[in-house]
């Protein structure tokens, strides 16, 4: 026993995650994804460049 006030606690967190909504920054958010698309390639991109020399080495 003793679950009740424990199981009252997580609904009360569970219930204010749900319906809690912040304010959002959009401009701040609209600059990062701007910055993020002119930056260039990413290192996972450059990985994945570096990779096709092995794939395309004219071998049928």
């Amino acid at each position: 026993m003793g679950r009740g006030r424990a199981k009252a606690k997580q609904t009360k967190v569970a219930r204010e995650l749900k319906y809690f909504s912040p304010d959002t920054d959009l401009s701040a958010l609209e600059r990062e994804l701007h910055t993020q698309s002119h930056t260039g390639d990413t290192a996972d991109e450059r990985d994945w460049d570096d990779d096709d020399g092995q794939w395309v080495s004219g071998r049928r």
